[in-house]
């Protein structure tokens, strides 16, 4: 790295070099407030609120056509370039997980910022950093990389949707996230049976943010190209109609970049010598740069008016016939027909110039593909409909990632809510005092409802939560709706018997001066029962102003996506993830925000609360089930206690009396993981010290707190 040459492996990397199987816990302690150099009250929604926003977007507009000797701008306008930038930072979102896209700015670190697929974006981000200086920490630079590509698709003629601010930067890169089982660049190691892409990715190789533009690994047929899209896409929760806007209406703008050889081009910027500074893709060919610069070896503007928003790009692909080329690159691509007649571009860095048109094998797919040329005759027919729905499927892209639209701020968040922001009513929790709340809490514990079935529900509703795209959790009480409702998880729990009770309560309490909504109602319920169980006598924080959601206002397909098929939380697995029981535990602890010792004492009070999915006994290391105690770690840590596979997978396991060989107990992986991972065990140690019940409680209800809260913004 950065000419450094080999070095020894030192850290915790040696270890990982030891024992390369070794359980990732780093992944829960990512981003902390170590590595960040803001202050700890600092508070990024407040700053980015009092920016001087209009100042801000007139320094973005004058820098597209301040074009630099160093890195100059095609055709006098860096628009292009910063629509693909924007278009990528967000691009890498994926539904399964929630993870990758705009919200934290990643494309400043590596694996993103040296991805083939993100070629000589890093000058993109260097052009903005004279306007990231001036206004420092009062715009991230997740929203600037966003807001540039609204700003230049502005500048170019397109009137957009909106944009909202409020993406926080990190400091290091995203461990966590899974990009591929691939060691080098433009790799393909993730289809199994027709063609089917590897859970949860969302790039057809190593290294791109969809698909190869040449078509599958290269092989330049549009009809297989057009298959690929449609997956990579859906993965990214975009539809037939909004593929074609997007894909048409940001290959508006522009030109690919494949003047020379691309052993020409140097290492990627996080490979790059030292005296670089951050910059990569160095080029020997010619300049290196304007005319001769090669990104992805596409050579070509893919309208004949590259910087100006028009019908351009369907009157290009629909209008002229196209053959298969070469580009200087060795890439193939297509180009018009002689008999086409075709218009020309103006070469990117002499106007005295032409150049012919380019499409890549993807763009073909949207010709050739029947459902996709169906949608773009329709576009090509009906231009307004297609610059809204481009509009709005960039929207879409670049926002959505970023939660809920109570985090949204700024001058142009849209007033509309859209299906896909998971839309809550306000909260129907009106005059609930702290004596109503007594009240609740005395006709819970009066119901017949177990500790087990309350707090089993309130996990399950909460618990769907997700830190990386803050989708999910208790508000909304969607837990009572299609799909969740149908979920195994919850239908072999029976977490509708408890949501019946409780909203017979809610029946009950609600009048026409107080009321509470179910989603408050059910994360009340198992607070109560926790504090009912504590033998510390501890009270639970309890936040309220949920709102109840409707059928109508749930996307039941968009929702799918969220259904837990693993949760160690709940010793819940019914999953084909290859990825072993523990670290799908860290998985799930990471997609709620859990640091280690969260996961670890979660685990040990819900297996003592009775918590587990479909009422299983594995890891109930207690003989008080339902009582909030510290056994699990006791139980666990006993010496006097010999533990045997007890399935030929290695997934469940007995634990049985040293002497009588009686057996005492049964558990999973994802229970013995705290005795067997040295790390893991010094935090049972912890907790199974004599002295550590009052510890245990409140390290407990701390992070049951974390968990109940956390979509509540």
């Amino acid at each position: 790295m950065h000419g450094a040459g080999k070095h020894p492996i030192t850290g915790s990397n040696a270890n990982q070099h030891w024992w390369p199987e070794q359980l990732n816990l780093r992944v829960l302690n990512q981003n902390s407030p170590q590595i960040s150099p803001m202050d700890q009250d600092f508070n990024y929604a407040k700053e980015f609120a009092d920016i001087d926003y209009k100042s801000l977007k007139k320094d973005l507009t004058d820098l597209m056509t301040d074009s630099q000797d160093w890195w100059p701008a095609d055709y006098g306008h860096y628009g292009p370039l910063f629509v693909r930038m924007a278009w990528h930072s967000a691009g890498t979102y994926r539904t399964f997980d929630g993870r990758g896209g705009a919200s934290t700015g990643t494309q400043r670190f590596a694996p993103l910022n040296s991805w083939p697929d993100n070629g000589n974006l890093d000058k993109a981000r260097r052009l903005l950093w004279p306007i990231k200086q001036k206004y420092g920490k009062s715009v991230s630079w997740a929203d600037l990389m966003i807001l540039a590509g609204n700003v230049a698709m502005e500048s170019m003629g397109f009137e957009t949707f909106g944009f909202a601010g409020g993406r926080e930067d990190v400091y290091e890169p995203e461990e966590d996230i899974y990009w591929g089982p691939e060691t080098q660049w433009l790799d393909d190691q993730r289809y199994s049976g027709e063609r089917e892409l590897a859970t949860p990715l969302g790039a057809v190789e190593m290294g791109l943010i969809y698909v190869n533009p040449e078509g599958p690994n290269g092989e330049p047929d549009p009809l297989k190209s057009a298959f690929d899209i449609r997956d990579t896409f859906a993965r990214m929760a975009m539809n037939d109609y909004e593929t074609v806007a997007l894909v048409a209406g940001g290959h508006t703008f522009g030109k690919g970049h494949g003047a020379g050889p691309e052993d020409q081009v140097g290492r990627e910027p996080e490979g790059a010598e030292m005296e670089n500074q951050g910059f990569g893709w160095i080029n020997s060919h010619g300049t290196g740069f304007g005319a001769d610069t090669t990104t992805a070896g596409f050579e070509g503007a893919w309208t004949s008016n590259p910087t100006k928003w028009d019908m351009g790009y369907f009157d290009a692909l629909l209008n002229y016939d196209w053959e298969k080329t070469t580009s200087p690159s060795g890439h193939v691509q297509w180009t018009p027909t002689n008999n086409s007649n075709a218009d020309q571009a103006p070469a990117a860095h002499d106007a005295s110039k032409t150049q012919a048109l380019m499409m890549t094998t993807a763009d073909m797919a949207l010709k050739l593909d029947p459902e996709y040329l169906r949608i773009s005759t329709h576009f090509h027919e009906n231009p307004e409909e297609f610059a809204n729905a481009y509009a709005r499927a960039w929207f879409k892209l670049t926002h959505r990632d970023m939660g809920p639209i109570s985090c949204y701020i700024g001058e142009e968040v849209p007033k509309e809510e859209l299906i896909w922001q998971d839309p809550i009513p306000e909260t129907s929790t009106v005059n609930v005092t702290d004596l109503d709340i007594a009240e609740l809490k005395k006709l819970v514990w009066d119901s017949d409802l177990t500790v087990s079935e309350l707090v089993n529900t309130a996990w399950a509703s909460a618990s769907t939560f997700r830190s990386t795209d803050k989708r999910g959790g208790a508000n909304g009480g969607r837990i009572r709706l299609s799909p969740q409702k149908n979920w195994d998880i919850n239908t072999s729990s029976n977490t509708s018997k408890t949501i019946d009770v409780l909203e017979q309560i809610q029946q009950n309490f609600n009048n026409e001066t107080r009321s509470i909504s179910i989603s408050d109602l059910i994360v009340l319920a198992g607070s109560a029962a926790i504090e009912y169980t504590s033998k510390c006598h501890s009270i639970v924080p309890l936040r309220l102003g949920r709102g109840d959601t409707t059928q109508e206002l749930t996307d039941v397909e968009s929702f799918s996506v969220l259904e837990p098929t693993f949760d160690g939380f709940r010793n819940y697995k019914n999953t084909t993830d290859q990825r072993t029981t523990e670290a799908l535990l860290i998985e799930k602890a990471a997609l709620l925000g859990l640091s280690v010792t969260e996961m670890a004492v979660l685990v040990g009070g819900l297996r003592v609360l009775g918590a587990n999915a479909a009422n299983s006994t594995n890891g109930v290391f207690t003989e008080n089930v339902g009582e909030l105690s510290n056994d699990f770690f006791i139980n666990l840590l006993d010496m006097n206690t010999k533990w045997s596979a007890a399935s030929e997978d290695q997934e469940l396991f007995e634990g049985r009396d040293r002497e009588n060989n009686e057996l005492k107990w049964t558990g999973t992986r994802a229970d013995l993981v705290f005795g067997s991972n040295s790390i893991l065990r010094s935090i049972a140690e912890v907790y199974a010290s004599n002295d550590a019940q009052e510890k245990f409680e409140s390290d407990f209800i701390s992070a049951w707190a974390k968990v109940m809260n956390n979509d509540l913004f």
